[in-house]
């Protein structure tokens, strides 16, 4: 999959596991909890997050008619972003009408998340719907207006403290491994890409050392290119960086930086917020400097000067590639001079950096603004699917749906269009690029 290759039983996996582990379980609450049940709205703002994913992967999927039959027929992915601003906005109902007249915890022991803290779900739904609303904002502005509009103003606002972040706690009584340390660490499958090596070296950026542990060969942060043939992982082992992650590591859901970058593109775009572009802008970066326990955040701020590498080194073959023609070339430091266009490109460079590691979340910006630029594979001979010099826009419907819900995945790929079921179809809401 490195290669844009996608092996199919390789992406199975996410869709059949999300209707496994998200959404039979949200529908057993809702078969056992009533509308007006915290319960159920937190588990509805959930199974939004974990699915607004998957249509981010797939497209369209099977959604408003799922548990009505085994074979279920597929939504389009416009209906069902638009069940996703009905179901958060009840959600949000719920559990203000709840917040209103209940100052006790709501099953404080069983929630990993926010500690029983209703308030804070309520942010992170608002939150949660001002993404799925930027996400629609190229394909359909009306709609995304109106959705972020309503969770800007809403009386309890968004995410903006770190406390407030959404973040899948360790707890004593729940743990787990972090998926990305096992990854990098006891798989040894993931380094540093050569994308984030240009950016965050280029910036000389204070969160590299936050982010990534130091090439084990010589010391330094050395990223690779993805598309690389006919290697071994071992050769990349201790040339390049290996993720900065502990196996207990707690998993960030939605980070507090994300809430002010989203701000700052909907003040630009939409006109929405009391603040302005640069105030919400800046406030992203310092958000994200204090979550990831990074220094020097004045000084990075201001920073006129510093680019982003225009040469790639690979830390194997000490080769350069010259990327400056696929490289965002902008400093940090704010320019309320510029253009909208490169406002824009601007704020979406830090929301990247800020994003990790939240990988899936910045595919989907980089897709539906196509910022910031990035790396290209080395080699695209492993595909036709995909066009030379982008990247892929989706994953295939899996084999198992073929087999087992083939009318109705048949019907999907019309929904589709493009050239259907192929990694470089792109979805509803991508039209910018």
């Amino acid at each position: 999959n490195d290669h844009y290759a996608l092996y199919r039983d390789w992406y199975n996996a996410p869709f059949n596991d999300a209707y496994t582990n998200v959404m039979q379980p949200w529908k057993s609450i809702v078969d056992n909890t009533d509308e007006t049940s915290p319960a159920r709205a937190m588990a509805t703002i959930v199974k939004v997050l974990g699915m607004s994913r998957i249509t981010d992967m797939y497209g369209p999927i099977p959604y408003t008619r799922f548990g009505s039959a085994i074979q279920v027929p597929y939504d389009s992915q416009k209906d069902v972003y638009y069940r996703f601003f009905e179901e958060l906005d009840d959600a949000i109902d719920v559990l203000t009408d709840y917040n209103s007249s209940n100052s006790a915890k709501y099953m404080e022991q069983y929630d990993y998340i926010y500690n029983g803290n209703v308030a804070k779900w309520i942010k992170f739904a608002n939150t949660l719907r001002l993404r799925l609303a930027m996400r629609i904002s190229f394909v359909d502005q009306p709609k995304a207006e109106t959705e972020a509009a309503a969770a800007i103003n809403h009386s309890n606002g968004l995410i903006t403290t770190i406390d407030d972040s959404a973040i899948l706690h360790q707890m004593t009584s729940f743990s787990f491994t972090n998926p990305l340390w096992e990854v990098s660490e006891s798989f040894q499958d993931m380094r540093m890409g050569a994308t984030m090596d240009c950016y965050l070296n280029g910036y000389n950026d204070p969160r590299l050392s936050r982010y990534f542990r130091p090439a084990a060969n010589d010391g330094n942060y050395h990223g690779v290119r993805n598309g690389l043939t006919n290697i071994s992982k071992d050769t990349y082992k201790g040339a390049a960086s290996g993720l900065n992650f502990n196996e207990n590591d707690d998993m960030q859901w939605m980070d507090v930086a994300e809430a002010y970058f989203l701000l700052a593109e909907a003040k630009l775009r939409l006109n929405l917020g009391t603040e302005t572009v640069q105030s919400y802008y800046e406030q992203g970066v310092r958000a994200s400097f204090s979550s990831k326990g990074a220094s020097g955040v004045d000084a990075y701020i201001a920073n006129q000067e510093s680019l982003p590498l225009t040469t790639y080194t690979d830390p194997v073959t000490n080769r350069g590639t010259n990327v400056n023609s696929f490289i965002s070339q902008l400093p940090v430091a704010w320019d309320e001079g510029a253009t909208l266009e490169k406002k824009l490109e601007r704020i979406m460079i830090q929301k990247w950096i800020a994003l990790y590691p939240d990988g899936q979340e910045a595919w989907s910006d980089m897709r539906r603004t196509g910022y910031p630029g990035f790396v290209r594979i080395s080699s695209y001979s492993y595909t036709t699917e995909v066009a030379s010099n982008e990247m892929i826009s989706r994953l295939k419907f899996p084999t198992t749906e073929y087999s087992d819900n083939s009318e109705n995945t048949q019907a999907a790929v019309s929904l589709l269009g493009g050239n259907g079921d192929t990694a470089g179809t792109r979805l509803w809401w991508d039209v910018r690029r």
